[in-house]
């Protein structure tokens, strides 16, 4: 099982959903560092479930134990290991699911990989995972100054957010709970999350990012460009079906007289930004502009046609507390994500100039 993201700046995660604690160790921290614990707790205070009636109602306050890598309150250079105690679970729930396979979740493939899977919570597959995420991104956000991720989520089922894509104030993102900048689209956002949870159902949705202040210069042409290690992040969280940078999937449509992005007359810069930032797998100073899509939720209260681990058809009732739409949590975690993609290269293009 991969459980190491980065280069240089390696985090490595454990644990599982209803198990005791899970955790994780963050390598290559430079030491002498003092951290904004306070920041990395907000930060996490985004993420953590039952925050708002958009999510589950399982109740986990995501307090952190740091147990090496720090002295007397900065960085000692030496793995930064971190914990948090599970503390709000109820694995009864999750007991027809022992032999039963939901439709549209890992159950089933981690059975066939593996031979055996924990059924609690969905175990290792569960979104749980990603409060290590949201703790080592918040710190390595601390690593690059000047650097602000600012996500929001842009669309949920069939309602989109049309407009500005790159001047959000974060005050208006986190105005509402489903986090969305624009106040008329959030409270039709937040109606239809609200009537699908009604009905035992969920739906999809899509967290646009822009990346701020991100140093001129990193990516690793060919195999290892700005965008593939973001698509890779992006793409390693749970749910997420797509990814697409700059103009995306709507670059198929156009001409490249319409695509390219011209340059301002005086020589400054460029007009637009259609490149999202990034120009042969190298950030060039622009913001990076990017779009992440997410299926809806695949616990669902409704009964579903699925069958056991011996082939027996049935129908499966899901028990337990899941979000009827995972983005408005997702969007720090899509931040912290990226805010690790930006810190690795910024350490290797420092060892590059050594």
């Amino acid at each position: 099982m991969s459980n190491v993201f980065g280069r240089l700046l390696r985090l490595t995660t454990f644990g599982e959903s209803h198990g005791p604690a899970i955790g994780g160790v963050l390598d290559g921290v430079p030491a002498a560092v003092s951290i904004d614990w306070d920041a990395v707790q907000a930060a996490l205070a985004r993420r953590r479930p039952g925050q708002s009636s958009l999510s589950t109602t399982r109740s986990e306050s995501d307090v952190f134990e740091i147990l090496s890598g720090v002295y007397e309150g900065k960085t000692t250079g030496a793995p930064l290991a971190f914990l948090f105690r599970n503390q709000d679970v109820r694995s009864r729930d999750y007991q027809p699911m022992a032999t039963a396979y939901r439709p549209a979740h890992a159950d089933a493939a981690y059975d066939l990989k593996y031979g055996l899977r924990d059924p609690r919570g969905g175990g290792r597959s569960s979104a749980r995972e990603t409060a290590n995420w949201v703790f080592a991104g918040a710190l390595a956000r601390q690593l690059v100054p000047g650097f602000e991720p600012r996500a929001w989520v842009d669309q949920v089922g069939p309602i989109r957010l049309v407009g500005a894509e790159e001047d959000y104030a974060r005050e208006a993102i986190e105005a509402s709970s489903v986090r969305c900048p624009e106040p008329e689209t959030a409270a039709a956002m937040t109606a239809l999350i609200e009537q699908v949870r009604s009905e035992g159902d969920s739906v999809g949705g899509a967290i646009r990012c822009v990346l701020h202040g991100v140093p001129l210069g990193l990516g690793e042409p060919v195999f290892d460009k700005f965008q593939a290690r973001l698509a890779q992040a992006m793409l390693s969280l749970n749910a997420v079906k797509g990814f697409e940078y700059g103009s995306g999937f709507e670059a198929a449509s156009m001409k490249g007289s319409q695509h390219n992005d011209p340059a301002k007359a005086d020589g400054s810069g460029w007009e637009t930004n259609r490149a999202g930032g990034l120009l042969g797998g190298i950030s060039d100073g622009r913001p990076i502009s990017f779009r992440v899509g997410f299926k809806p939720t695949a616990s669902i209260a409704r009964p579903q046609q699925t069958f056991d681990r011996d082939g027996h058809p049935l129908q499966l009732e899901i028990l337990g507390r899941h979000d009827p739409c995972v983005v408005p949590r997702a969007v720090p975690i899509v931040e912290a994500l990226a805010s690790l993609v930006v810190a690795d290269f910024v350490l290797l293009q420092q060892s590059r100039r050594l």
